[in-house]
């Protein structure tokens, strides 16, 4: 093969591979949409009422709290490659980093302030302080973090996914509320086991 026809297939296939990347994320439907056996589906198989909660006059939250949309709570998201989250952030609260393995998330500011950040493959940090409007890209994959910092005022955000199922691994609860051998995290972390021990006391499930 000459020199230049081949340098012409390895740009073709590289493009064609950084498309593929660039367009990965949910299974392709070959239907208009997936429905659960013995369903029938209408206008109310399409809508989703869980965010109502949010504008009720009774809706108080002491610590942070998430409500999800993704295939589980809504199913005729399945196969749509979207979701949606709102983060209700009282007071100085926090959602812990975590990842979320199948998509990136863009966080929506719509009320308050959000100190937030994410870490890349290289240990570099970057934050950044929102403010109501504000929109935010944690990238696919990656620790992240939202903290209000204000102990006074609410914040509240709305996630957006490129997956009906982004799924969320939270780093404390994995590390300190699974059976990891305590020997295993305390090398991991260079302490003793008495010190994981404690930490794992503080996200024991509560009686």
């Amino acid at each position: 093969m000459s020199p230049p026809i081949f340098k012409v297939l390895t740009l073709i296939i590289s493009v064609f591979a950084i498309m593929q990347i660039s367009t990965a994320g949910d299974p392709d439907i070959l239907t208009d949409f997936i429905v659960p056996p013995n369903t029938i589906p209408d206008g109310n198989f399409f809508t989703f009422t869980g965010f109502r909660v949010i504008f009720s006059p009774n809706n108080t939250v002491s610590d942070f709290k998430v409500l999800k949309a993704t295939k589980v709570e809504f199913p005729a998201l399945d196969g749509q490659s979207v979701s949606y989250a709102i983060l209700e952030f009282p007071g100085g609260s926090i959602n812990p980093p975590h990842t979320h393995p199948r998509s990136a998330e863009l966080l929506f500011a719509v009320e308050g302030s959000l100190q937030v950040g994410f870490v890349d493959t290289t240990n570099k940090l970057f934050t950044q302080t929102l403010q109501t409007g504000d929109l935010f890209v944690f990238p696919k994959g990656l620790v992240h973090f939202q903290h209000n910092a204000d102990p006074q005022k609410p914040a509240l955000a709305i996630s957006a996914f490129g997956s009906a199922s982004a799924g969320t691994v939270s780093i404390p609860s994995t590390l300190f509320n699974t059976t990891i051998d305590d020997n295993v995290l305390a090398l991991a972390f260079k302490t003793d086991v008495a010190t994981i021990q404690t930490l794992k006391k503080g996200f024991a499930p509560k009686a």
